[in-house]
């Protein structure tokens, strides 16, 4: 501050908190000398040495604390085993700002939060906006901070140094006070156990890993949803400790869990004030059971309750049965068969077929809820595949209109299935077409439970086949079924294929004469050149083969010959419609025709056969 022009420096009469500083002014006893000093006028008045350096309060005490020990009480109201607790603490005032902190030394696994209870700060005193002091600070007095009472028993050589230089006469310490809870669980529990003269040691040394098994089982089925389950009761003769395994089943559904009850000892009797007690909240040791299972409540063929379930034991291996003989004297130890009877198989009841579908896929409705279709033999349909045996058949019935209808019966080899087709005759009455869809015929006779179908070995001339009440007789065959059946000779009866040739016979002398007058007159390679121009006619318009052709000439040739008068022949022709020139057929015609009004259709046929 300037004071007449000069500049001189200010001490500080007032620190932190506007409390004053006595430091830089004159004691009592200095304003008294001053005042009682008289001058000296010879050499003058002597010069005083200049006042030491202001030094801040922050400086001067920077990292200087006082520690003091305390303790405070703590209410336990939820506990049977304590009702208060004893937390203890330390308190620290720091001289640079005069703030305080608490904090808890951490006490392993006390399960409490612990370490600083209070932050660094300066502690209200009272409601007057007071702060403490380190004036206020003592050993053995109780402090109240934010409504929690701490009892200060003593502090460290530091602040006991401090407060003395100060002139603050400290109290005498006081002994610190412990949590008794935590010093009861420091403490080693007492037993009170008689000791037993019974040596636990020497039974370990002897029976280690010795086990007697015992096999049960535990009938449930009394409950819903039990059964009667196996099991397996191991029995440690080292500790006298029982184990219950489950027995698991390939695929028997349950969950990979063997143990039921673990390994441990098990009670056989309680006291009688423990009746009466929860089982779920009982920790069971000996001051609650009277007795425990021992090897000799073991036996093989009668039951056992463990916890609560009966288990019926039916077997034991062969170290049990040998500890049992050495140890007790039994030999004869009474085996139970616990297998399970079969159930009597219960005949299944096939109800009679209703004649709808198939009677192997109606079949399928009594063996599942979702029934299947039944297997098929793709490889016999493969092979099998667009094989068809035609034969000619006539109805057999007593109405002479009936009997002149023909009809081309149709087995096909890849599904066994039969179809019967009346090709249509003008100005018969009668309208053709399908009489038969594909279906499986069985055999006269034939019942639901064993049925037996037609098959191409029951197929011969002049044979009669019933198909659901209705008699064909078969009065011809188309050429193939004979050179199918000669080609799989091993797969038919000879009297079968014996019968086709039979029928087949003056049919193929009629065609070798017929092929030898042709070659006679024009040449057979005149008229298979004839034959290759009508297929490439034939490509030309994109024509495919008709199978009714070769059936309509089958059907107006009554004999069998081979042959057909001009008239039938051209009105066939005409019928077909068949588009080619005129010129090559009357050609072709010209070459299969024999005598004046004979004509050989087997090679027509062929040439219209692309």
């Amino acid at each position: 501050d300037p004071t007449n022009g000069f500049a001189y420096s200010r001490l500080p009469t007032v620190g932190i908190g506007r409390e004053r500083l006595y430091v830089n002014q004159l004691s009592q006893a200095e304003l008294d000398e001053l005042s009682n000093k008289r001058p000296t006028l010879t050499y003058g008045q002597a010069k005083q040495a200049p006042p030491s350096d202001f030094i801040p309060a922050h400086v001067a005490f920077d990292k200087k604390v006082l520690k003091f020990d305390a303790y405070f009480q703590e209410d336990v109201p939820i506990s049977t085993e304590e009702h208060f607790r004893i937390r203890q603490v330390g308190i620290y005032y720091y001289l640079e700002d005069d703030s305080m902190s608490v904090m808890e030394p951490i006490v392993e696994n006390s399960g409490i939060p612990q370490g600083k209870l209070i932050k660094r700060q300066r502690i209200p005193k009272n409601d007057r906006g007071d702060h403490y002091h380190w004036k206020d600070l003592n050993r053995g007095m109780n402090i109240t901070i934010y409504g929690k009472t701490f009892r200060i028993v003593d502090c460290d050589p530091f602040t006991q140094v401090f407060l003395e230089s100060q002139g603050i006469e400290l109290n005498p310490p006081e002994k610190m006070i412990f949590d008794p809870y935590t010093e009861l669980r420091k403490m080693p529990m007492r037993m009170y156990v008689t000791p037993s003269s019974f040596d636990q040691l020497k039974q370990f040394l002897t029976f280690d890993r010795q086990v007697l098994r015992f096999y049960a089982m535990w009938d449930d089925t009394e409950n819903m949803f039990g059964e009667n389950r196996p099991f397996l009761i191991h029995y440690y003769l080292a500790d006298d400790t029982v184990e219950v395994r489950e027995l698991h089943e390939r695929n028997d559904g349950r969950d990979p869990f063997p143990v039921l009850i673990r390994r441990q000892r098990l009670p056989k009797s309680f006291v009688d004030k423990m009746k009466t007690f929860p089982r779920c909240v009982l920790e069971i040791s000996n001051q609650e059971v009277l007795e425990w299972y021992t090897v000799k409540d073991f036996a093989v063929g009668k039951p056992i309750t463990l916890l609560g379930r009966s288990f019926f034991i039916y077997d034991c291996d062969e170290f049990t049965r040998q500890f049992y003989h050495e140890k007790f004297g039994i030999t004869d130890f009474q085996l139970v068969d616990v297998k399970k009877k079969a159930p009597e198989e219960v005949p299944q009841i096939i109800p009679p077929y209703n004649g709808y579908g198939f009677l192997e896929d109606s079949l399928q409705n009594c063996f599942s809820l979702l029934p299947q279709p039944p297997r098929k033999n793709f490889i016999k349909m493969l092979e099998n595949d667009h094989k068809v045996l035609r034969y000619q058949v006539a109805l057999e019935s007593p109405n002479p209109e009936e009997r002149k209808r023909r009809f081309i019966l149709s087995y096909f080899l890849s599904t066994d299935m039969i179809s019967i087709y009346e090709p249509p005759v003008r100005n018969s009455g009668i309208i053709g077409g399908k009489y038969l869809g594909k279906t499986k015929v069985p055999k006269p006779g034939s019942t639901t439970d064993n049925p037996v179908y037609y098959e191409p070995a029951d197929l011969t001339i002049g044979a009669t086949v019933e198909v659901f009440g209705h008699r064909f007789i078969i009065s011809d065959a188309d050429e193939y079924v004979l050179n199918y059946m000669e080609s799989n000779a091993e797969s038919f009866p000879a009297t079968t294929l014996q019968s086709l040739r039979d029928h087949f016979a003056p049919r193929r002398t009629a065609v070798q004469a017929a092929e030898s007058q042709s070659a006679a007159g024009t040449g057979r390679q005149e008229l298979e050149e004839l034959v290759r121009q009508v297929q490439e006619q034939l490509k030309h318009h994109n024509y495919l083969s008709n199978s009714s052709m070769r059936e309509a000439f089958l059907h107006h040739d009554k004999d069998g010959s081979g042959f057909l008068n001009k008239a039938e022949f051209f009105a066939l022709c005409n019928r077909f419609n068949l588009p080619v020139s005129d010129a090559l057929v009357n050609k072709l015609i010209s070459l299969c025709s024999h005598g004046e009004n004979q004509i050989s259709y087997h090679d027509f046929i062929r040439a219209f056969s692309c």
